[in-house]
């Protein structure tokens, strides 16, 4: 599905900037993976959703701390609401596993696709060590890349985004031609159009209740483009590219 309400064409753009974490990396499958593993260890009964809905409420505290790392303090809050075994063991387990969290599907060759037309850049609110390990996973297809280790803050801060546009004009760009694709409402969609950035949702949770393990945003924004995955972005570029 493509929604458009965007003047620019897809073929205006020089650059796709992109969420990583819940837009090419399966985080909710690592999270609930790993979690649900313990809970049948222990013989504990995990409402998946629930679980993840929980995390999210998490997130939003100002103390939440840097992902994958959040997930060990995150965890003990989790195990202690669902019943669960806690110990420094199994916080690290937890962080090990989602910070090695694999791919959507369609997410390494749609990146191959789109990086033969545009300039990929990572914007991620994971730390360095983990997003090295997804860039792996990807194929390395990013031509710049940013952390939370890189910039000092989380989206949807505007200092990252502008820490973004730095580098693309220092490199000879400027911020009109980065078409912003992501998955959250929150961290990314909401921002990226208060920025007069040109933004496409992948909505992961198509068809899925609530926000999962994302934060809940304040209101939807409507995007420039809407696409149910990434492939859907790469297959629409190829076409007003007239291949």
């Amino acid at each position: 599905m493509t929604q458009m309400t965007a003047t620019k064409p897809l073929t205006a753009f020089s650059y796709v900037s992109f969420d990583v974490v819940g837009t090419l990396i399966d985080f909710e499958a690592a999270i609930t993976g790993a979690i649900c593993s313990v809970a049948v260890e222990a013989g504990v009964d995990l409402d998946r959703e629930q679980m993840l809905s929980f995390y999210g409420a998490l997130r939003s505290d100002p103390e939440a701390g840097l992902f994958p790392d959040d997930l060990a303090r995150c965890y003990g809050r989790i195990a202690a609401e669902f019943g669960l075994p806690d110990t420094p063991e199994l916080r690290t387990r937890i962080v090990e596993a989602v910070g090695d969290a694999d791919p959507f599907p369609d997410s390494a060759e749609a990146l191959a696709r789109l990086g033969e037309r545009y300039r990929l850049i990572a914007m991620t609110n994971a730390r360095r060590w983990a997003f090295e390990r997804y860039d792996a996973k990807l194929g390395h297809p990013f031509w710049a890349s940013f952390t939370t280790d890189d910039t000092g803050t989380e989206k949807p801060d505007p200092a990252f985004f502008h820490k973004v546009f730095a580098h693309v004009e220092a490199t000879g760009g400027t911020p009109e031609q980065i078409l912003h694709a992501a998955q959250s409402q929150y961290h990314d969609i909401g921002i990226s159009r208060q920025l007069g950035m040109t933004n496409a949702w992948i909505e992961r949770r198509h068809g899925q209740a609530g926000y999962g393990g994302t934060i809940k945003p304040e209101a939807v924004t409507e995007p420039d483009y809407h696409f149910k995955s990434l492939a859907e972005l790469a297959d629409a570029a190829d076409g007003a590219a007239g291949t």
